[in-house]
C-alpha cells in the first residue's frame, strides 16, 4: 500500500539520535533504526514488540517502480486510507516519493509513511508503520529521519546464499549473479547477459505420481519463456538418488542464437527442484558437464 499517515507530532520528547546503518540480512536495503526497533532475523524488517512499531523492506524488480507510483499520486485511495502527503523526498542513496496516509483496518487506526526508491536493478519499498496510539514513540521528525536514512548497497550475495534452503556446493565454474528467496541464476564469467546461464529455483505443490511429472516438467520449461523453443528428449531419472525427469530442448538466447537447453526437476515431500540451463549450442559439449556439475552439487539445506 503506498500511504500512511503523517501527524503532526505532539507528546513525550523525542528519542535519542540514530545510530549507524543496518542492513537485515540478505537485503541491499539499510538504514538507521530509532532506539527501540531491533532487526527480526526471519524478515527484511526492524520489530519493536512493545508498541507493535514495525519498518519492512520490500526489494522489487525494476519494472515495478512505474505502476507503484502510479498508484501513489493516483487521485483515489482504497477504502479506510486517508493520504496526508505525498512528495518527492531526498534519502541517503538518492530521492524517491514519500506517501504519508491514516490507514483504519477492522476499525484500528494505524499511521503508514512510506518512501518509494528506485537504484540500479531494483525498485523497493520502505514502510514505517504503528498503530496510531503509538505515534507519540515515533513522532513525524523521527519517521522521516529514518527514511531518510535508507542507504542502499551491492546485493550481499553470500547474506543471501545462507538464507536459501539449499546448498549449491559446486558451482561449475559459474558465477553467482543473483540470488532470490527461492533462486540462484548463475552466469560464465565475463560473458555478456544471455550467453549461459544456470537458474536453480524451488516450488511447492509437486505432483507425487511418476505418470504425472513429465507434464508438470514439460510445463516448468513451457513457462520459462524460452524463444523458438523446441523439445528434443524427456525421461525420468534419479538425480542423487530422488526421483527426477530430464528435458533436453532447443531456443533462442537473449541476443537471438542458437541455444541449447536443459531442466533436470528433483521431486520429493511435495516440493521440486529445478536445473535449467541454457547455453549456445556451438558451446554446449563444452559447458554440458558443468551444467551437470551443478545438479549433481545441490542438497538441502
Amino acid at each position: 500500500m503506498a500511504g500512511v499517515l503523517l501527524a503532526t507530532a505532539s507528546g513525550p520528547a523525542i528519542r535519542p539520535a540514530m545510530a549507524e546503518v543496518v542492513y537485515p540480512k540478505g537485503s541491499r536495503i539499510g538504514l538507521e533504526a530509532p532506539p527501540g526497533m531491533e532487526p527480526d532475523p526471519r524478515t527484511m524488517q526492524f520489530m519493536d514488540a512493545a508498541t507493535k512499531a514495525a519498518i519492512a523492506v520490500i526489494e522489487l524488480p525494476p519494472q515495478a517502480y512505474p505502476e507503484i507510483e502510479k498508484k501513489i499520486f493516483a487521485e483515489a485511495t482504497p477504502a479506510g486510507v486517508t493520504m496526508v502527503k505525498r512528495e518527492s523526498f531526498p534519502f541517503a542513496s538518492g530521492i524517491g516519493f514519500y506517501a504519508a496516509a491514516r490507514v483504519v483496518v477492522d476499525g484500528v487506526a494505524y499511521r503508514k509513511s512510506t518512501l518509494l526508491l528506485s537504484v540500479p536493478g531494483m525498485a523497493a519499498i520502505v514502510s514505517f508503520e504503528m498503530p496510531e496510539s503509538e505515534m507519540q514513540n515515533y513522532p513525524e521528525d523521527v519517521v522521516r529521519r529514518t527514511l531518510a536514512s535508507v542507504t542502499v548497497r551491492d546485493p550481499p550475495i553470500e547474506e543471501r546464499l545462507g538464507l536459501i534452503p539449499f546448498v549449491v556446493s559446486d558451482f561449475g565454474g559459474f558465477k553467482v549473479s543473483d540470488v532470490l528467496p527461492a533462486a540462484v541464476l548463475l552466469t560464465e564469467p565475463d560473458r555478456p547477459d544471455g550467453w549461459a546461464r544456470v537458474v536453480i529455483s524451488i516450488g511447492g505443490g509437486a505432483p507425487d505420481q511418476p505418470d504425472e511429472r513429465a507434464r508438470f516438467a514439460r510445463n516448468l520449461l513451457q513457462n520459462a519463456q524460452l524463444p523458438e523453443l523446441s523439445l528434443v528428449s524427456g525421461e525420468a531419472m534419479r538425480i542423487r538418488g530422488t526421483a527426477g525427469f530430464e528435458i533436453k530442448a532447443m531456443a533462442r538466447d537473449a541476443n537471438g542464437v542458437e541455444a541449447s537447453v536443459v531442466q533436470w526437476v528433483r521431486f520429493g515431500g511435495g516440493g521440486y527442484l529445478v536445473i535449467l540451463a541454457v547455453a549456445p549450442k556451438s558451446e554446449w559439449d563444452n559447458l554440458y558437464p558443468r551444467f551437470r556439475a551443478v545438479r549433481d552439487g545441490i542438497e538441502p539445506r
